[in-house]
């Protein structure tokens, strides 16, 4: 028997799923997505599978083997049988020194020394299935202790779902996070540390797999499906809608910005199960200008026509960007003010690509000093060009009317340092914008605040939108603006459609972020009850309305149509408000 070609034999069966590991790691990082089996779970398998060809090969080696199919059969389930035995410490070793003496010269030491090795690794692997079943045994029993708390189910344990905990600890709830591996890797590590000190518990199964029924049914169970693949997010979603569906004070939390979501989510649910679409993009931007919009105003530039002009520039347009382009086109439609958008991005097809979406919202006929009465007012204008050339900075020199800048360009390290460059720019310019730029990271954000040069001069930039501020419980499940919106929505329809269809939940999120934009501003008459206005007061704020209005359901792709069709995007009402009946003048004053 040729021993050489049994020891690569041998080695295979851990070699190979340790192979097939690192490269279904690699494509994790690629896709962010968990692939293939974990680290435990591959030497597991090639540490068995090794012992037991180890244990084959002394007895294929004997003298007296033939070969025929039942010995063959014999050598294989004694084989698997001393497998078992290694992982149960219940083996001789004298067995593999014995069955090793046919084997001559330094081979013999290299196989006795690595079946040794294997001889001691499979009880450790034992003894890490019993506690990681133990684990298990240990989480449900941390589980039921909890029965009469609240409950907030995290489909992962990331720095989202973990900033959403640490917001709520001070509330009687009890956080559980599932598929929680135990990875090598310091960063996961240190999430489970910090889901540790919230007194979290962790499952290594998958969301779907835990047994979560087991609790108070007066109780709130809230799932909170918030992975990095979205597509993964609504599958789930799927899946507990159908096992949940008929217990009480349960909600589902669903963090997708794809349509795909929005339709389904539209058509589950009930009066038990109350199902929400968090998007997290427009929730962003839609809190930044809640809270501060009114800076936009503050730092407008004085016109000679006796208006005021926000000049907006917005540096990339992903999905941010064309948010926030949208958003401020119906949000700054305000009496006494003009708003122009310019939008850079190096994609050469982004005038083209957002007109497709969204072709009135750039129509030219609401551009420029003709357009009529009670009609929304804006310009918007696209510059296509690296924000690492010269273009760039011809681009912004030519913005001498600049009043906000918003950095999206995607990740932490280009927006900071786009952001800083800019300051520079405008300074030579004469000019000093407001200037706010993403940062996820909200350890980066802390340490970037009220930043200096060396002369102890400050950089004046506003970094938004990271994960703690964005992700927390007053912002997902109690947000001041959601309650607004729905109590506006109620005005007129019933609560179940406001979370069911996005349509009425957006619209009216829009309706509540200007009443309070009018309000901040101090527009005349938006103090009143609508009885105690005075007429003027009435037609300011019914055409300053439609005028909003117009805007928003431009930017949300509609165009006019002399017969409402939704699917089309179609509405009669896109027209400017003198040409509005008198029914449809008046129904918005409450």
């Amino acid at each position: 028997m040729n021993w050489y070609i049994w020891g690569v034999i041998i080695l295979l069966p851990l070699i190979i799923p340790l192979a097939i590991f690192i490269q279904k790691r690699v494509n994790s990082q690629k896709t962010l997505k968990r692939e293939g089996p974990s680290l435990f779970t591959a030497i597991f398998v090639g540490v068995f599978l090794s012992i037991a060809l180890l244990c084959a090969s002394f007895h294929v080696g004997d003298a007296g083997f033939i070969g025929g199919g039942a010995e063959i059969l014999e050598v294989a389930l004694v084989a698997i049988f001393n497998t078992l035995c290694a992982f149960t410490m219940n083996m001789d070793y004298a067995f593999v020194t014995e069955s090793a003496q046919c084997i001559e010269g330094a081979l013999h030491s290299l196989y006795v020394i690595y079946a040794a090795l294997m001889f001691v690794l499979a009880p450790l692997l034992t003894f890490s299935v019993v506690l990681s079943f133990f684990k298990n045994i240990s989480a449900y029993f941390k589980y039921i202790k909890h029965f009469n708390w609240d409950v907030y189910v995290f489909s992962e344990l990331n720095e989202k779902s973990l900033s959403i905990a640490k917001s709520a600890k001070n509330k009687k709830i009890v956080f559980v996070f599932a598929d929680v591996y135990n990875d090598d890797d310091e960063k996961t590590s240190e999430l489970i540390q910090r889901a540790r000190e919230l007194d979290g518990i962790c499952f290594k199964k998958d969301v779907l797999d835990i047994n979560l029924n087991i609790h108070n049914k007066d109780k709130n169970i809230t799932f909170f499906l918030i992975g990095e693949d979205e597509s993964e997010n609504v599958e789930q979603t799927l899946i507990l809608s159908s096992t949940y569906e008929n217990r009480p004070n349960t909600k589902i939390y669903t963090f997708s910005i794809d349509i795909e979501s929005e339709l389904l989510l539209s058509t589950m649910g009930n009066e038990n199960l109350k199902m929400y679409r968090v998007n997290e993009i427009r929730s962003r931007i839609n809190r930044m200008l809640y809270l501060d919009g009114k800076k936009l105003f503050d730092n407008a530039k004085e016109l000679e026509n006796g208006k005021k002009l926000i000049s907006a520039v917005i540096i990339g347009m992903g999905r941010f960007g064309t948010e926030m382009t949208k958003t401020l086109a119906w949000f700054c439609q305000m009496e006494g003010y003009e708003i122009e958008i310019t939008c850079i991005d190096a994609n050469p097809d982004i005038e083209t690509v957002f007109s497709a979406k969204y072709p009135e919202l750039v129509d030219k006929k609401f551009s420029g000093d003709n357009v009529p009465f009670g009609e929304s007012k804006y310009k918007i204008d696209f510059i296509s060009c690296n924000v690492e050339g010269s273009d760039f900075v011809s681009a912004i020199k030519k913005l001498k009317n600049t009043t906000y800048v918003l950095v999206a360009l995607g990740n932490d390290r280009d927006n900071i340092n786009c952001a800083v460059y800019l300051r520079q720019l405008t300074q030579q310019m004469g000019i000093e914008p407001q200037i706010q730029a993403f940062v996820f990271d909200t350890k980066k954000k802390n340490a970037l605040k009220d930043i200096k040069i060396y002369s102890g001069i400050p950089y004046d930039i506003e970094f938004i939108g990271d994960i703690e501020s964005t992700y927390s419980d007053d912002v997902i499940i109690n947000s001041e603006l959601e309650k607004i919106a729905l109590g506006r929505h109620l005005k007129w329809g019933e609560e179940g459609d406001f979370w069911k269809y996005e349509y009425n939940y957006r619209s009216s999120i829009a309706s509540a972020m200007h009443k309070k934009l009018k309000s901040d501003l101090g527009v005349p008459g938006t103090d009143k009850l609508p009885e105690e206005r005075t007429e003027e007061e009435l037609m300011l704020i019914r055409v300053l309305e439609h005028k909003r209005w117009n805007a928003y359901m431009r930017s949300e792709g509609y165009c006019f149509g002399e017969i409402r069709n939704n699917l089309a995007k179609l509405h009669p009402c896109l027209v400017p408000f003198n040409d509005l009946s008198l029914k449809e003048q008046l129904k918005d004053d409450d």
